[in-house]
């Protein structure tokens, strides 16, 4: 029996802010290790039981997601392109409907992208044990067992206890998150477990489940899948049929109302990074409860977290207590470690300044590579643009600003007007304010260049786009 393994790839990740921001959220990001959350997650969701990924993501995210899927060297099965977010139940319910109609069979394993689940092994054998309840038509979920009484996680009641072989439990209900008395009375009953929104269903019996929980969410969802769109290797569902989907979640849409769950229990390390506690907690610590990642220097810190995201920023703590501190080049965090939970209420007041570290990083990704905004002033910006090898920006102009290019890591290839060359490291080329320009990397390195704008209007929006490999709309960002 083929798994489609199915990632959810969608959300913003404000409590971990200012490392996950809108344009750049969490599971894109590398918290834990050498790989990002969602590079993680693909590799747990790989093997020779499992089909090549279906991904559900946005328009923003499309080429970070096959960029870092092909660093790891995973191809994925398809890419479908939500015009907007509409929460899991319509998100869950396209990948079933997309699936099914390729294989009437299929068995869908759908997890969200920011997961950490460091025993690979261990979950796949909890996989195969949901598989049985599957083929009798279940839709099996996946509990943790809970290590504390934690009040920041729904929690999912069992029918029995678990016994030591894991098996699936018939569920009784959820349990949205409870408060700390509660919490500990759950814990002392043994049968209840951490929702870890992970699922293991037949798409057949996952569609039939919407038919009988949530009709509503049918109709708008097969009109986006029928009118979807090829667009450069990703699948664009269409948007005005995408809107009318409810905005609903799969638990309250079917898996509170269905009367064929089962739940496997994991018994494994879990954590969905709900926050930077959630961060310290996973990550390396000292024998004082400390964690350091980057260039950091502590004195008589204890139990706290001290990064720099930063290669030009030293961080130092002393006589720190319970605290985190987040350093990067435009925005420093920090806070108790016990407010965590908080951090989003600073999203909310940056977003009120309308201050722009709210939502976007100073390096912008693109599908061409990458760019970061080095200085800025009111008539000039200094970027350090990164292009991939054999990528290549649109044919554009500008009607605001002019531009001078200097080359300091390996050959550009610049068009200007008429005229195309090659620009070498430490060689540069002014481009005038309205011509037509362009710039690729024929190479097979990455190619660095510093861009200093010019002129009366920098803005993204000050683009007109006469070319472009990446499909992109006339007048957008880089």
């Amino acid at each position: 029996m083929k798994i489609y393994p199915t990632i959810l790839c969608g959300g913003s990740g404000t409590r971990l802010w200012p490392l996950s921001r809108q344009s750049y959220p969490k599971q894109f990001v590398r918290l834990i290790g050498d790989e990002s959350l969602f590079q993680a997650s693909a590799r747990r969701l790989s093997g020779p039981d499992f089909a090549a990924p279906l991904v559900l993501t946005n328009s923003d995210f499309r080429f970070i997601v096959t960029e870092q899927l092909s660093a790891v060297g995973i191809d994925p099965g398809a890419v479908l392109i939500e015009a907007e977010g509409r929460n899991t139940a319509p998100a869950v319910l396209a990948a079933a409907l997309h699936v099914l109609d390729r294989d009437r069979d299929a068995v869908l394993l759908v997890a969200p992208s920011d997961h950490v689940i460091p025993d690979t092994a261990g979950f796949h054998a909890a996989v195969k044990r949901g598989l049985g309840a599957v083929r009798d038509g279940r839709i099996v979920t996946f509990g943790i067992t809970p290590t504390r009484p934690e009040t920041g996680y729904g929690y999912l009641e069992l029918a029995d206890r678990p016994d030591a072989s894991g098996a699936p439990i018939p569920l009784r209900g959820f349990v949205e998150k409870p408060d700390a008395a509660r919490a500990r009375a759950m814990i002392s009953a043994g049968s209840y477990l951490w929702n870890a929104g992970i699922f293991l269903f037949r798409a057949a019996d996952m569609v039939a489940a919407f038919e009988a929980c949530a009709p509503e969410v049918l109709a708008p969802v097969r009109a986006a899948l029928t009118g979807a769109r090829p667009d450069l290797g990703f699948l664009r569902l269409a948007p005005d049929a995408w809107a009318q989907a409810p905005d609903i979640s799969l638990d309250y849409a079917v898996m509170e109302r269905a009367d064929n769950l089962s739940v496997v229990p994991f018994g494994g390390a879990w954590s969905d990074l709900g926050g930077w506690d959630a961060v310290w907690a996973e990550g390396a610590r000292d024998a004082d409860g400390l964690g350091q990642s980057g260039r950091v220097s502590a004195i008589d810190c204890t139990d706290s977290l001290l990064r720099s995201d930063s290669a030009g920023t030293e961080l130092v703590g002393i006589g720190l207590h319970n605290i985190i501190a987040v350093a990067m080049d435009d925005a420093v965090l920090i806070a108790d470690k016990s407010r965590a939970q908080d951090v989003r209420q600073a999203v909310d007041v940056l977003r009120a300044r309308s201050a722009p570290q709210a939502v976007r990083f100073l390096m912008d990704h693109r599908p061409w590579g990458y760019y970061e905004t080095l200085a800025l002033g009111p008539r000039f910006q200094v970027k350090r643009i990164v292009v991939h090898p054999g990528s290549a920006l649109s044919l554009q102009s500008h009607h605001h600003r002019s531009e001078h290019w200097i080359v300091v890591e390996g050959t550009a290839r610049v068009t200007v007007g008429a005229e195309v060359r090659l620009v070498t490291e430490n060689q540069s080329v002014y481009i005038p304010l309205g011509a037509r320009h362009r710039l690729e990397n024929p190479g097979k390195v990455a190619m660095v260049l510093i861009e200093v704008q010019t002129g009366t209007y920098l803005g993204e929006d000050d683009i007109v786009r006469f070319e472009d490999n990446y499909a992109r709309a006339a007048k957008a960002a880089l």
